[in-house]
Protein backbone atom coordinates (compact mmCIF):
# COMPACT_ATOMS: atom_id res chain seq x y z
CA UNK A 1 0.00 0.00 0.00
CA UNK A 2 3.02 2.53 1.03
CA UNK A 3 4.28 1.60 -2.62
CA UNK A 4 0.93 3.06 -3.85
CA UNK A 5 0.64 5.87 -2.48
CA UNK A 6 4.29 6.73 -3.18
CA UNK A 7 3.56 6.42 -7.03
CA UNK A 8 -0.16 8.83 -6.26
CA UNK A 9 2.48 10.81 -4.89
CA UNK A 10 5.13 10.77 -7.71
CA UNK A 11 2.24 11.36 -10.62
CA UNK A 12 0.69 14.29 -8.24
CA UNK A 13 4.33 15.87 -8.15
CA UNK A 14 5.33 15.51 -11.96
CA UNK A 15 1.75 16.03 -13.22
CA UNK A 16 3.62 18.66 -15.71
CA UNK A 17 6.26 15.96 -17.12
CA UNK A 18 3.39 13.57 -17.38
CA UNK A 19 1.53 16.03 -19.65
CA UNK A 20 4.13 16.67 -21.81
CA UNK A 21 5.66 14.04 -22.67
CA UNK A 22 2.27 12.15 -23.27
CA UNK A 23 1.61 15.17 -25.31
CA UNK A 24 4.90 14.74 -26.99
CA UNK A 25 4.17 10.86 -27.58
CA UNK A 26 0.80 11.68 -29.13
CA UNK A 27 2.81 14.18 -32.03
CA UNK A 28 5.69 11.92 -32.45
CA UNK A 29 2.83 9.26 -33.65
CA UNK A 30 2.39 11.31 -37.29
CA UNK A 31 6.30 12.56 -37.84
CA UNK A 32 7.38 12.57 -41.08
CA UNK A 33 2.77 11.44 -42.28
CA UNK A 34 1.77 13.66 -45.12
CA UNK A 35 -1.74 13.26 -43.47
CA UNK A 36 -0.35 13.14 -40.17
CA UNK A 37 -3.35 12.95 -37.72
CA UNK A 38 -6.60 11.93 -40.26
CA UNK A 39 -4.35 8.27 -40.20
CA UNK A 40 -6.33 7.90 -36.34
CA UNK A 41 -9.55 7.64 -37.91
CA UNK A 42 -8.81 5.95 -41.14
CA UNK A 43 -9.18 2.28 -39.34
CA UNK A 44 -11.66 2.91 -36.63
CA UNK A 45 -14.12 4.32 -39.65
CA UNK A 46 -13.42 1.58 -42.01
CA UNK A 47 -13.74 -0.98 -39.23
CA UNK A 48 -17.09 0.55 -38.45
CA UNK A 49 -17.98 0.34 -42.38
CA UNK A 50 -17.19 -3.34 -42.84
CA UNK A 51 -18.89 -4.48 -39.50
CA UNK A 52 -22.03 -1.90 -41.15
CA UNK A 53 -22.18 -3.72 -44.09
CA UNK A 54 -21.43 -7.41 -42.59
CA UNK A 55 -24.30 -7.11 -40.09
CA UNK A 56 -26.31 -4.15 -40.96
CA UNK A 57 -29.25 -3.94 -43.52
CA UNK A 58 -27.37 -4.98 -46.20
CA UNK A 59 -25.63 -8.20 -44.63
CA UNK A 60 -27.10 -10.27 -41.81
CA UNK A 61 -29.32 -7.66 -41.02
CA UNK A 62 -28.86 -7.85 -37.55
CA UNK A 63 -31.58 -5.63 -35.44
CA UNK A 64 -30.11 -3.93 -32.33
CA UNK A 65 -31.53 -4.65 -29.28
CA UNK A 66 -32.43 -1.20 -28.39
CA UNK A 67 -35.80 0.08 -29.56
CA UNK A 68 -35.01 3.34 -32.05
CA UNK A 69 -31.61 2.67 -32.67
CA UNK A 70 -29.68 2.07 -36.23
CA UNK A 71 -26.90 -0.62 -35.94
CA UNK A 72 -24.45 2.08 -36.50
CA UNK A 73 -25.97 3.72 -33.41
CA UNK A 74 -25.78 0.88 -31.36
CA UNK A 75 -22.11 -0.42 -32.60
CA UNK A 76 -20.45 3.11 -32.59
CA UNK A 77 -20.74 3.24 -28.71
CA UNK A 78 -19.36 -0.11 -28.11
CA UNK A 79 -17.03 -0.33 -30.20
CA UNK A 80 -15.28 2.80 -29.55
CA UNK A 81 -14.02 2.25 -26.32
CA UNK A 82 -12.86 -0.89 -27.53
CA UNK A 83 -10.50 0.83 -29.51
CA UNK A 84 -9.06 3.18 -27.07
CA UNK A 85 -8.98 0.03 -24.76
CA UNK A 86 -6.89 -2.06 -27.53
CA UNK A 87 -4.56 0.48 -28.39
CA UNK A 88 -3.69 1.47 -24.98
CA UNK A 89 -2.92 -1.84 -24.00
CA UNK A 90 -0.88 -2.89 -27.03
CA UNK A 91 1.30 0.75 -26.94
CA UNK A 92 1.90 0.24 -23.00
CA UNK A 93 3.14 -3.17 -23.60
CA UNK A 94 6.20 -2.15 -25.22
CA UNK A 95 6.94 1.17 -23.75
CA UNK A 96 9.66 0.30 -21.43
CA UNK A 97 11.64 -0.74 -24.37
CA UNK A 98 10.12 2.37 -26.67
CA UNK A 99 11.19 4.62 -23.43
CA UNK A 100 14.78 2.32 -22.71
CA UNK A 101 16.62 5.62 -22.54
CA UNK A 102 14.07 6.77 -19.46
CA UNK A 103 14.61 3.58 -17.86
CA UNK A 104 17.99 3.93 -17.44
CA UNK A 105 18.02 6.87 -15.30
CA UNK A 106 18.30 6.14 -12.07
CA UNK A 107 16.41 9.11 -11.15
CA UNK A 108 12.87 8.60 -13.44
CA UNK A 109 10.36 6.65 -12.27
CA UNK A 110 9.64 4.16 -14.60
CA UNK A 111 5.91 3.66 -13.43
CA UNK A 112 4.65 6.65 -15.07
CA UNK A 113 5.42 5.37 -18.60
CA UNK A 114 2.30 3.72 -18.71
CA UNK A 115 0.51 6.29 -17.72
CA UNK A 116 2.32 8.57 -20.30
CA UNK A 117 0.79 5.96 -23.03
CA UNK A 118 -2.17 5.54 -21.81
CA UNK A 119 -2.85 9.40 -22.04
CA UNK A 120 -1.46 9.84 -25.34
CA UNK A 121 -4.40 7.15 -26.59
CA UNK A 122 -6.89 9.37 -25.09
CA UNK A 123 -6.21 12.20 -26.78
CA UNK A 124 -7.06 9.58 -29.33
CA UNK A 125 -10.13 8.67 -27.75
CA UNK A 126 -11.24 12.41 -27.37
CA UNK A 127 -11.23 12.81 -31.37
CA UNK A 128 -13.11 9.24 -31.86
CA UNK A 129 -15.63 10.02 -28.67
CA UNK A 130 -16.50 13.45 -30.71
CA UNK A 131 -17.20 11.69 -33.58
CA UNK A 132 -19.40 9.65 -31.93
CA UNK A 133 -21.47 12.37 -30.87
CA UNK A 134 -21.17 13.84 -34.16
CA UNK A 135 -22.79 10.66 -35.76
CA UNK A 136 -25.84 10.99 -33.11
CA UNK A 137 -26.68 14.31 -33.91
CA UNK A 138 -26.20 13.93 -37.66
CA UNK A 139 -28.81 10.55 -37.29
CA UNK A 140 -31.13 12.68 -35.32
CA UNK A 141 -30.53 11.83 -31.76
CA UNK A 142 -31.53 14.61 -29.07
CA UNK A 143 -28.08 15.28 -26.82
CA UNK A 144 -28.91 13.81 -23.09
CA UNK A 145 -27.18 15.03 -19.71
CA UNK A 146 -26.15 10.92 -19.84
CA UNK A 147 -23.57 11.73 -23.06
CA UNK A 148 -21.70 13.02 -20.00
CA UNK A 149 -21.53 9.50 -18.33
CA UNK A 150 -18.97 8.64 -21.56
CA UNK A 151 -16.00 10.48 -19.29
CA UNK A 152 -16.65 7.76 -16.43
CA UNK A 153 -16.58 4.91 -18.32
CA UNK A 154 -13.28 6.51 -20.25
CA UNK A 155 -11.73 6.43 -16.37
CA UNK A 156 -13.12 3.33 -16.06
CA UNK A 157 -11.76 1.74 -19.30
CA UNK A 158 -8.41 3.59 -18.12
CA UNK A 159 -7.87 1.86 -15.20
CA UNK A 160 -8.64 -1.55 -16.45
CA UNK A 161 -5.87 -0.83 -19.50
CA UNK A 162 -3.21 0.58 -17.07
CA UNK A 163 -3.79 -2.30 -14.44
CA UNK A 164 -3.30 -4.82 -17.45
CA UNK A 165 -0.10 -2.96 -18.98
CA UNK A 166 2.10 -2.79 -15.42
CA UNK A 167 1.70 -6.59 -15.83
CA UNK A 168 2.19 -6.81 -20.00
CA UNK A 169 5.33 -3.93 -19.70
CA UNK A 170 6.90 -5.47 -16.73
CA UNK A 171 6.79 -9.19 -18.62
CA UNK A 172 7.59 -8.10 -22.15
CA UNK A 173 11.48 -6.50 -20.91
CA UNK A 174 12.29 -10.24 -20.37
CA UNK A 175 9.78 -12.18 -22.37
CA UNK A 176 9.18 -10.27 -25.85
CA UNK A 177 6.95 -12.86 -27.16
CA UNK A 178 3.79 -10.78 -24.75
CA UNK A 179 3.29 -8.25 -27.35
CA UNK A 180 2.22 -11.12 -30.00
CA UNK A 181 0.15 -12.74 -26.93
CA UNK A 182 -1.45 -9.67 -26.16
CA UNK A 183 -2.46 -8.42 -29.76
CA UNK A 184 -3.99 -12.50 -29.77
CA UNK A 185 -5.73 -12.09 -26.59
CA UNK A 186 -7.10 -8.76 -27.81
CA UNK A 187 -8.47 -10.37 -31.00
CA UNK A 188 -10.05 -12.98 -28.89
CA UNK A 189 -11.52 -10.11 -26.67
CA UNK A 190 -13.32 -8.33 -29.43
CA UNK A 191 -15.57 -11.41 -30.02
CA UNK A 192 -15.87 -12.13 -26.09
CA UNK A 193 -17.69 -8.69 -25.75
CA UNK A 194 -20.51 -8.59 -27.35
CA UNK A 195 -20.02 -5.10 -29.56
CA UNK A 196 -20.69 -6.04 -33.37
CA UNK A 197 -23.22 -9.12 -31.65
CA UNK A 198 -26.17 -8.77 -29.24
CA UNK A 199 -26.29 -11.55 -26.15
CA UNK A 200 -29.91 -11.75 -27.25
CA UNK A 201 -28.82 -13.63 -30.10
CA UNK A 202 -27.81 -16.69 -27.38
CA UNK A 203 -31.09 -16.31 -25.58
CA UNK A 204 -32.75 -16.63 -29.02
CA UNK A 205 -30.28 -19.87 -29.48
CA UNK A 206 -31.77 -21.40 -26.19
CA UNK A 207 -28.65 -20.74 -24.64
CA UNK A 208 -29.47 -19.14 -21.35
CA UNK A 209 -26.39 -19.15 -19.59
CA UNK A 210 -24.30 -17.46 -22.47
CA UNK A 211 -25.49 -13.55 -21.42
CA UNK A 212 -24.28 -14.25 -17.81
CA UNK A 213 -20.83 -16.08 -19.13
CA UNK A 214 -20.27 -12.73 -21.09
CA UNK A 215 -20.49 -10.22 -18.41
CA UNK A 216 -17.53 -12.03 -16.59
CA UNK A 217 -15.68 -9.81 -18.85
CA UNK A 218 -14.81 -6.90 -17.00
CA UNK A 219 -15.16 -4.95 -20.36
CA UNK A 220 -18.47 -5.61 -20.64
CA UNK A 221 -19.43 -3.05 -18.49
CA UNK A 222 -17.69 -0.87 -20.38
CA UNK A 223 -19.27 -1.40 -23.80
CA UNK A 224 -22.55 -1.06 -21.98
CA UNK A 225 -21.93 1.15 -20.41
CA UNK A 226 -21.20 3.41 -23.58
CA UNK A 227 -24.33 2.61 -25.13
CA UNK A 228 -26.24 3.05 -21.73
CA UNK A 229 -24.90 6.99 -21.34
CA UNK A 230 -25.69 7.24 -25.41
CA UNK A 231 -29.01 5.42 -26.18
CA UNK A 232 -30.76 4.58 -22.86
CA UNK A 233 -29.91 7.02 -21.12
CA UNK A 234 -29.32 4.58 -17.81
CA UNK A 235 -26.88 5.26 -15.18
CA UNK A 236 -23.77 3.96 -13.59
CA UNK A 237 -25.58 3.18 -10.47
CA UNK A 238 -28.53 1.27 -12.48
CA UNK A 239 -25.82 -1.70 -12.74
CA UNK A 240 -24.88 -2.27 -9.69
CA UNK A 241 -23.99 -5.58 -9.31
CA UNK A 242 -21.32 -5.01 -12.52
CA UNK A 243 -20.07 -2.04 -11.01
CA UNK A 244 -18.97 -3.80 -7.75
CA UNK A 245 -17.77 -6.55 -10.03
CA UNK A 246 -15.93 -4.43 -12.36
CA UNK A 247 -14.66 -2.39 -9.77
CA UNK A 248 -13.10 -5.43 -8.03
CA UNK A 249 -11.44 -7.27 -10.87
CA UNK A 250 -9.81 -3.64 -11.99
CA UNK A 251 -8.70 -3.13 -8.42
CA UNK A 252 -7.16 -6.83 -7.71
CA UNK A 253 -5.28 -6.47 -11.23
CA UNK A 254 -3.66 -3.08 -10.13
CA UNK A 255 -2.52 -4.11 -7.32
CA UNK A 256 -1.11 -8.00 -8.94
CA UNK A 257 0.16 -5.57 -11.96
CA UNK A 258 1.95 -2.90 -9.91
CA UNK A 259 3.43 -5.65 -7.28
CA UNK A 260 5.09 -7.47 -10.65
CA UNK A 261 6.16 -4.18 -11.74
CA UNK A 262 7.65 -3.75 -8.76
CA UNK A 263 9.70 -6.77 -8.70
CA UNK A 264 10.84 -6.74 -11.84
CA UNK A 265 11.83 -2.95 -12.19
CA UNK A 266 15.24 -3.66 -10.42
CA UNK A 267 16.37 -5.75 -13.33
CA UNK A 268 14.65 -3.45 -16.11
CA UNK A 269 17.95 -1.33 -16.85
CA UNK A 270 20.33 -4.87 -16.92
CA UNK A 271 18.07 -6.18 -19.87
CA UNK A 272 17.09 -3.16 -21.64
Amino acid sequence: MNYVISLLKEIITRRRLIWDLSKADFKKRFVGSYFGVVWMFVQPVVTVLIYWLIFGPIGFKSAPPVPNASYVQWLVPGIAPWFFFAEALNCGTGCLQEYNYLVKKVVFRVEILPIIKLISCLFVHGFFVAIMFVVFLISGKAPQISWLQVLYYAFAASMFALALTYFTSAIQVFFKDMAQIVSICLQFGMWLTPIMYSEQLFLEKGLTMAPTILKLNPFYYIAAGYRDSMLTGDWFYMRPTLTVYFWGVTIVMMLVGLKVFKKLRPHFSDVL
